[in-house]
């Protein structure tokens, strides 16, 4: 049975604040970039999948430099991640951004086009597909 490799989880929760920064860096580009020339949904949409690229981009070099040794531990990187963004999410966007409940659930509902739920799926399974795929060309 595997065990998580805490040394390398350790690493990881580092590398969640390396993602903190390219997402704003995303949010930034969304805000002045592309999104005043089109629909906010839209500018949504895009920003969701620019970011999942981005987290498969930054996993897959941080597993260049910290090898994710097994399965089990790149599930436990990908409930982390999951768990602290949406901490980040809710605590800054809620307690300093000053955001209303309502407004931060807004981007969860799907049948509203709002897809963020699929970036917090795909930064869940980056580490354990990261992982899968280096596995294969060891």
């Amino acid at each position: 049975m595997n065990t998580i490799n805490w040394h390398t989880l350790k690493q990881y929760a580092w590398g969640w604040f390396i993602l903190m920064v390219i997402a704003i860096i995303n949010g930034i580009a969304r805000n002045s970039l592309y999104g005043p020339y089109m629909e906010e949904l839209t500018a949504h949409q895009v920003s969701t999948a620019t970011g999942i690229a981005l987290v498969l981009a930054a996993t897959w070099l941080m597993n260049r430099r910290w090898a994710i040794p097994d399965k089990r531990t790149a599930q436990a990187i990908g409930v982390m991640w999951l768990t602290a963004t949406v901490v980040f999410e809710f605590g800054f966007g809620h307690y300093v951004i000053g955001h209303s409940w309502d407004r931060l659930l807004r981007d969860y509902n799907l049948l509203e086009g709002r897809v963020w739920l699929l970036f917090l799926a795909a930064t869940t399974v980056i580490p354990y597909i990261v992982q899968v795929m280096d596995h294969r060309h060891r």
